[in-house]
């Protein structure tokens, strides 16, 4: 490889890398071509980017992107690496799991989740269970729709109750104005009755 194709190379993982806040690396090593492929598939059908990249262009990449020290990782580049790059905190980890029912591989090296770092194969359970900000998301909707819900139920039980109320109110509000009405008069010709005598 040239000192430009390095060059080049580089400049693609951090464009990869710039403002990626899901980065995982993975050992491909040991999938043949078919099973790569169908990797690769997989990946892409979950919106994760994958590219099989040199350790030491990674590490270089890595080390130029400003806001994050990856250091952490660079221990895990040895062998055959892939960046794995997503928008779900989980859906990297998920896919390996996944694909590792029928295979060995892929093994996690390394991976930059919610501002935290994960070292070692041994994370892979950890990072399946994180939740994605979708899954946070609609649980907090679920939380907040539950106390609505019975707020909602009882205001729309409410105007029934209070329509039956205001029924059984509104005769007697009719009836006792027209009580009223014919006691006034009398207290008046009572009134004006002794002024004339």
């Amino acid at each position: 490889m040239t000192k430009d194709q390095k060059v080049v190379a580089i400049q693609e993982i951090k464009d990869l890398l710039q403002d990626a806040k899901v980065v995982y690396v993975a050992d491909l090593d040991g999938l043949n071509a078919a099973k790569s492929s169908e990797f690769r598939r997989q990946a892409f059908k979950q919106n994760i980017k994958v590219k099989v990249v040199k350790n030491t262009l990674l590490q270089k990449a890595m080390e130029q992107i400003e806001g994050v020290d990856y250091s952490e990782m660079f221990q895990t580049f040895k062998g055959n690496s892939a960046l794995m790059i997503a928008e779900t905190s989980n859906a990297p980890a998920k896919l390996i799991k996944d694909f590792r029912k029928k295979e060995e591989k892929p093994a996690l090296k390394s991976a930059f989740v919610q501002e935290t770092f994960y070292v070692g194969d041994n994370n892979l359970d950890t990072l399946v269970n994180i939740k994605s900000r979708e899954e946070m998301i609609g649980e907090i909707i679920g939380l907040l729709q539950s106390p609505i819900q019975r707020v909602v139920s009882a205001l729309q039980n409410k105007p029934e109750t209070v329509e039956a109320k205001a029924e059984e109110a509104a005769p007697a509000v009719e009836e006792t104005p027209a009580a009223e009405a014919p006691e006034a008069p009398a207290a008046e010709s009572t009134d004006e009755t002794p002024a004339a005598e």
